[in-house]
């Protein structure tokens, strides 16, 4: 089988390459902005969608119009205009929203398909109308080298390289399967009744957050003062998404590694984390406490925990399932009666009908997971009834399934 990896890297550019890269990743921006208001236009014309080849066909008329296009790479320049159709694509697809216009200073990034050249034994990398670049060789790059995306974090530059390469279809090593209920006290509790703590990256480094921000906010915009303060808030914000990205890292190898199948709940992140404020007729209700927990929510990266999840299970030869979330910690798993008195507190979970005590997350993930089996088996959709005609699941009676899972250490 085929398999696409990503290597990333540090680059070390000097001065010179630093202001060619913001410069590239500029031109960038401006094309992808100006594609997605050529398309409005056309859409409100009632136009057809406007493809690729079309539009890359007008490139050059841009380049004439503005000169300092010329300066970056041509294929920079198109493969922008590829991820605007593709965000497009996303969204008459329904796994998007309606693509947005970029904003200098956010997600700055530019991408060769070609012309790149890669030296690993001496630590560095040759990019078009850049040159010879060193980087920080932590790792060999395993695999035919495809295509190289350069991105900025914070004042760093880094090079991430996406290769090819064939291997042996994977056999899991573990043959046990497992449930997962995500949440805010626990960050993920497992069905045999171990959990995970969440981390709290932004909860932890908000206040300093807050301090920096405010002295940047006083500053006149765009002084070297104003820089210096802005360097620190982004220098504050990347800590904070390195040290979540790497306790999900480490979360989801250990489970992938120990689990052959994993189960969990198919939740609607950005629904469930949508504001409340309402519009100026109607406002929202509980709008600080809602702020709060959509805080909490997005802090623990439950998309990223999944997604890292999916992956890293197939490339150990494991399969991930989602099944619905409703109903799963106010169904007993002993005698399957659901009812919202099951629940008594967050934590605390007692059948009104059977008499079965458990945390409630533990509950949660063991009917996660009998639900996962039933997918496995028969292709159910989990509590499909729940969906289809929003009406409670009939009562099943579900002995409780124990399985195991490894300890994790932390570094």
């Amino acid at each position: 089988m085929k398999r696409l990896q990503a290597f990333k890297f540090e680059l070390m550019p000097n001065g010179e390459q630093q202001r060619d890269m913001r410069r590239f990743a500029g031109a960038r921006r401006f094309v992808f902005n100006r594609a997605l208001k050529i398309q409005k236009a056309n859409y409100a014309a009632g136009g057809k969608f406007i493809g690729y080849v079309d539009m890359a066909n007008r490139l050059p008329e841009w380049k004439k119009e503005f000169e300092w296009l010329k300066e970056s790479p041509s294929q920079s320049l198109q493969q922008s205009l590829k991820d605007s159709e593709r965000a497009f694509k996303n969204f008459f697809e329904k796994r998007a929203d309606f693509p947005r216009p970029k904003k200098k200073g956010r997600g700055e990034s530019f991408r060769f398909p070609q012309g790149f050249r890669i030296d690993q034994s001496n630590s560095r990398i040759f990019l078009p109308k850049l040159g010879w670049m060193r980087f920080r060789n932590s790792r060999d790059i395993l695999g035919t080298a495809k295509n190289i995306t350069i991105s900025q974090s914070g004042a760093k530059w880094f090079a991430s390289i996406q290769t090819e390469r064939e291997v042996e279809q994977p056999i899991p090593a573990a043959t046990s399967a497992i449930g997962i209920d995500v949440g805010i006290a626990r960050f993920a509790t497992m069905s045999d009744g171990s959990f995970a703590l969440p981390l709290n990256s932004f909860k932890k480094h908000e206040h300093r957050l807050k301090k920096y921000q405010r002295r940047m906010s006083r500053k006149v915009k765009f002084s070297k003062n104003w820089h210096k303060a802005k360097r620190r808030v982004q220098n504050i914000h990347t800590r904070i998404g390195n040290a979540r990205k790497d306790f999900l890292h480490k979360k989801t190898s250990a489970i992938s590694k120990n689990h052959a199948m994993v189960v969990i709940e198919d939740l609607q992140v950005g629904n469930m984390s949508r504001s409340s404020k309402g519009t100026t007729e109607a406002s929202g209700k509980n709008v600080a406490a809602k702020s709060g927990l959509n805080k909490a929510i997005l802090d623990q990266g439950w998309f990223e925990f999944r997604r890292q999840l999916e992956y890293k299970l197939a490339w150990n030869g494991g399969i991930l399932i989602a099944v619905p979330a409703h109903y799963t910690s106010q169904t007993c798993p002993c005698c399957g009666h659901i009812a919202k008195a099951n629940r008594q507190t967050q934590a605390k979970f007692e059948c009104v009908d059977c008499g079965y005590q458990n945390h409630a997350d533990v509950v949660g993930a063991m009917n996660i997971l009998a639900r996962g089996y039933r997918v496995a088996a028969c292709g159910e959709d989990g509590s499909g009834l729940v969906r289809k005609h929003k009406t409670k699941p009939a009562s099943v009676k579900q002995e409780p399934t124990e399985v195991t899972m490894h300890e994790e250490t932390h570094a």
